[in-house]
């Protein structure tokens, strides 16, 4: 039969530590983890960190191109590293149903091993909760992350300058259309994945040749549409965009076309805005199509100035019109 999580694994006993040591321990192992002190003893290279936590509801657990835990260890990862950091180490705490499947768990515990290996940080602490049946959908996961911030960097919500130009990695919407494709059971042709990924490396190169990158954010829920109308809220400026350079996969467009959904709306969990002055606009998109999730990068508008402090589009077929942030609930649980 297979084994299922009981109530008396989160009970503190003897079933609880060997939960935690048959599985937590056995794939997360590392020197400070394997302490097993009440709280992870760091050594920081510098005195400026950054510090985040995000927790992950994603419904299917399971999906193309990824997992519930793929995602927690990428999306807290890449929290850091638009925040000018160096992700170092993370935290997981998980809040688990009675009756979860001990092999799915322990097939979630190994993606998320493998995605920290990935990223180059250290799982250094944890928890586990386990709860009534029904009093969470399968598992929940909690990570918080710290990493160390880059000398002269200034990358803040509030940084975007006008004439910058906004460049995106790659094209849109594919983690949010996967999601609801799965969820609802939508067949679509092609090989459409989640775009799932660790992206500090990918920043890190394109430090290297633009220092002075203004603002870094990763579109998630919301997607551009709601990140871009953060940046132009806090920075007081207004952001024009450019339908015809925005790039979105076919089969992204067409479950958008069939749920009547826009791209720019959709979540991802791969895909970066960057704001960089003018000058460094050639340098950053060279330097991402030489990296493997920045082959498609794309210039998708700039910063004008105005008072209205908004997000427009420029439609491939001459008009204008504005992108709103979104309200209401129109894709839950995609993270």
């Amino acid at each position: 039969m297979e084994e299922k999580i009981l109530l008396s694994h989160g009970s503190g006993g003897k079933q609880t530590n060997n939960l935690i040591s048959d599985l937590f321990i056995r794939y997360f192992d590392n020197e400070i983890i394997s302490e097993m002190n009440d709280s992870a003893q760091l050594m920081l290279s510098s005195n400026k960190i950054a510090f985040t936590t995000d927790s992950f509801v994603v419904n299917p657990i399971f999906f193309k191109g990824g997992d519930i835990g793929k995602l927690a260890v990428y999306g807290t990862v890449n929290d850091l590293a638009v925040s000018g950091a160096k992700p170092l180490y993370l935290s997981s705490a998980f809040i688990i149903e009675e009756g979860f499947s001990i092999e799915k768990l322990e097939s979630i515990v190994k993606s998320m091993a493998t995605a920290a290996k990935e990223a180059g940080v250290k799982i250094v602490a944890g928890d586990t909760k386990v709860v009534e049946k029904g009093g969470v959908d399968g598992v929940f996961i909690n990570t918080s992350g710290i990493g160390t911030i880059y000398e002269n960097t200034h990358i803040k919500v509030d940084n975007a300058k006008v004439d910058d130009v906004v460049i995106v990695n790659g094209t849109l919407g594919d983690h949010g259309a996967v999601i609801m494709c799965e969820r609802n059971g939508i067949g679509i042709d092609g090989e459409l994945l989640s775009d799932c990924a660790a992206l500090n490396s990918l920043v890190d190169s394109i430090l290297e040749v633009c220092p002075h990158i203004h603002v870094l954010r990763d579109a998630t829920r919301g997607g551009v549409a709601a990140v871009l109308n953060e940046i132009a809220d806090s920075s007081g400026v207004s952001i024009e965009l450019e339908e015809s350079s925005i790039p979105v996969r076919e089969e992204v467009k067409g479950v958008c076309e069939l749920l009547g959904l826009d791209p720019l709306y959709i979540a991802n969990e791969g895909k970066i805005c960057c704001f960089v002055p003018r000058e460094y606009a050639e340098q950053v998109i060279t330097q991402m199509k030489k990296h493997p999730l920045g082959s498609e990068a794309a210039i998708i508008g700039k910063v004008v100035e105005s008072e209205a402090h908004k997000v427009y589009l420029k439609t491939i077929i001459g008009g204008k019109r504005i992108v709103d942030m979104p309200s209401g609930i129109q894709l839950p649980r995609i993270c």
